[in-house]
C-alpha cells in the first residue's frame, strides 16, 4: 500500500490510524518503552507478547518468565449485561462494517466495543489501535486546529523490516487520549510510525521538551497466527494419559 493511493497523504495517515480493528485478529510482538534521553537511563529489555482480540493476552519477560496471562474469558459477564447500558450490547469491531476509502482504509468508524488488552501501561491499547491520532471520522469542517493532531513530514519507510508511514505530529486542543491522562504523544512534536499492514503504532519518539527521546518501539513478529487458549494460560492443561492403568482403590 502506498500513500499515493489516497487523494491526500494526510488523509491516508488519518485513515490508517482508524483501521487497526479490521486489519488483524492476532499479533505477536516485542515492546520496549524508552525514558527521556536526559535521564540517562538504560533502555529496559523488551517484553514479548501474544495478543488475540478481543481480550486474550500473554506477556513474557526477556528471559522467558511469565508476567501476565489471560484468555479474556475468565471473568463473568453477568454484571455487564445486567447493567443494561447501551455500551453493554455493542458488537465487536470485526462484526460491524466501517466506511472505507478508495485505498481500503477506514474513513469513518462505526460505534462498536473498541478496546485492546493491556499490560501495566494503558498506552498498550493506544499503540495497538492509534485512533486517538485521527478521531473516528474526518472533521466536519477543515479549519486550523480542527484535527486531533497536526501532521507534518509524512514519509514512507520501514521499521523492523516492515513498511510504515511515518509523520511528525503535534496535538491540537481537540486531542483526547484513549487512556485518560496517558496520551500516546506528548504536548510537543512527536515522530510516529504506523505499520501499513496492521495500522499499529510501532514507534513514537518525543522530539522536544523534557520528554525528548521518550517513546516506544514495537517490533511485529507475527500477524494472524493461529493462537488457541493454551497460549494464554499460565500452564498447559493437564491431560490424562489413557494408556496408563488407573488403579481402583477398594475400601
Amino acid at each position: 500500500m502506498s500513500a499515493q493511493h489516497s487523494s491526500s497523504s494526510e488523509e491516508t495517515f488519518r485513515s490508517l490510524c482508524r483501521s487497526s480493528p479490521w486489519r488483524w485478529e492476532t499479533l505477536r510482538f516485542t515492546i520496549t518503552w524508552r525514558a527521556p534521553s536526559e535521564q540517562g537511563l538504560d533502555t529496559p529489555a523488551p517484553l514479548k507478547a501474544w495478543l488475540r482480540r478481543p481480550a486474550a493476552l500473554r506477556v513474557e519477560a526477556a528471559d522467558g518468565s511469565l508476567l501476565h496471562s489471560t484468555t479474556g474469558n475468565e471473568t463473568s459477564r453477568d454484571a455487564l449485561y445486567v447493567s443494561a447500558t447501551r455500551k453493554s450490547w455493542l458488537l465487536a469491531p470485526r462484526l460491524v462494517t466501517p466506511v472505507y476509502d478508495d485505498a481500503g482504509l477506514v474513513r469513518r468508524r462505526p460505534e462498536a466495543a473498541y478496546g485492546e488488552a493491556v499490560f501495566a501501561d494503558p498506552r498498550w491499547s493506544s499503540m495497538l489501535d492509534p485512533v486517538e491520532l485521527a478521531g473516528n471520522a474526518p472533521v466536519a469542517m477543515a479549519f486550523p486546529g480542527a484535527e486531533r493532531v497536526e501532521v507534518e513530514d509524512l514519509a514512507e519507510g520501514s521499521f523492523a523490516g516492515r513498511p510504515v508511514l511515518t509523520a511528525t505530529v503535534r496535538p491540537n486542543a481537540s486531542y483526547v487520549s484513549a487512556a485518560p491522562g496517558r496520551p500516546l504523544v506528548g504536548p510537543g512534536a512527536t515522530r510516529v510510525a504506523i505499520d501499513l499492514g496492521t495500522a499499529v503504532c510501532v514507534s513514537t519518539t518525543a522530539l522536544d521538551g523534557p520528554a525528548r527521546g521518550a517513546g516506544h518501539d514495537l517490533q511485529i513478529l507475527g500477524v494472524d497466527e493461529y493462537l488457541t487458549d493454551d497460549y494464554f494460560r499460565a500452564a498447559p492443561p493437564e491431560l490424562s494419559d489413557v494408556s496408563r492403568h488407573v488403579p481402583w482403590v477398594v475400601g
